[in-house]
């Protein structure tokens, strides 16, 4: 597939939708582009068309990626006046299988949402699969995304290697929603691993110890993990910029609890991680990076990470 040079669209280039796109025209793929923001220099300076809007991808796009922060984003890229819907045109009865436009959220919202976008795709005659990646702004960049799809196996296998252009771990985790609802869990997984992290390095540091020296010790034993070994050096070299910012995991994390009430669940380790970084945002922080809701833990101990203790 990826031999041929085929008509991608892609819609939303922030963080993480630029290099994504970048990666699929180093490919040599024909671009369609849309994007709310300033459209960035990697793309204006690439072979991309830029289209006025999210419809005019469709009209030229057999494949169409949309990457936007929130399911309102996806929610308006799809179905409102000049959306993505607005631009597919239903192939004819003789059509097959892989002619039929795909659409592919990679987006991260609620899987009940996603099902719904799902059907109302479908029933313009188009394919639908939800995508959403974990790897953050190194992984967009690195192509070393991991990729959780949900949607029909044989649309799923017909957009592998385009995925395989972005990422690395891709797994087709069942049915539309069910990618969204596995990028649910590992949100759950990535805060509670960021505030268990962010205790352990405050602890030592506060005990006296260094925490970049404790940091390397735990790195060779069974506490080791990829958030130990990049927010933990983010937390004690206090670098905060964002790779993904607190506002979107906060957005992730209200997706699970909200989920989990109507499931009968409950997630009370989620809610503490919520809370913490509600009370990053009091603070100003909403664009922080994840990461620094150990600052939140810091304010109630009246200490930080790195300073000396008394």
């Amino acid at each position: 597939m990826t031999s041929t040079t085929l008509k991608i669209g892609f819609i939303g280039l922030g963080i993480m939708g630029t290099p994504m796109a970048g990666h699929l025209i180093q490919a040599g793929h024909q671009l369609f582009v849309y994007s709310l923001g300033k459209m960035p220099a990697m793309i204006t300076g690439s072979s991309a068309t830029q289209c006025l809007n999210a419809r005019g991808v469709a009209e030229r796009a057999d494949i169409i990626f949309v990457m936007v922060p929130d399911t309102p984003d996806v929610d308006a890229a799809l179905f409102g006046e000049t959306g993505v819907a607005a631009g597919l045109k239903r192939p004819s009865g003789e059509a097959t299988a892989s002619m039929r436009k795909v659409v592919i959220d990679m987006s991260s919202i609620s899987p009940i949402a996603s099902k719904t976008f799902a059907q109302k795709i479908n029933a313009l005659g188009c394919d639908y699969l939800d995508a959403p990646v974990s790897g953050g702004e190194v992984g967009a960049k690195n192509a070393t995304l991991s990729i959780m799809v949900g949607g029909p196996e044989a649309v799923f296998e017909r957009i592998r290697p385009l995925f395989e252009l972005m990422g690395k771990n891709i797994t087709l985790v069942g049915g539309n929603g069910d990618g969204q609802t596995a990028k649910v869990a590992n949100q759950i997984i990535v805060a509670l691993t960021i505030e268990a992290v962010a205790e352990a390095l405050l602890f030592a540091a506060r005990a006296g110890a260094d925490p970049a020296r404790v940091r390397q010790a735990l790195m060779g034993g069974f506490a080791s993990s990829k958030i130990l070994e990049v927010h933990g050096e983010r937390m004690v070299k206090r670098n905060f910029d964002p790779g993904f910012r607190i506002e979107l995991h906060q957005k992730d994390l209200n997706l699970a609890l909200s989920s989990a009430r109507l499931l009968g669940v409950s997630l009370p380790n989620t809610a503490t991680a919520q809370e913490l970084f509600n009370a990053c945002v009091a603070h100003g922080g909403k664009a922080w990076d994840h990461s620094a809701m150990v600052r939140a833990l810091e304010k109630l101990a009246n200490f930080e990470i790195g300073q000396q203790p008394g």
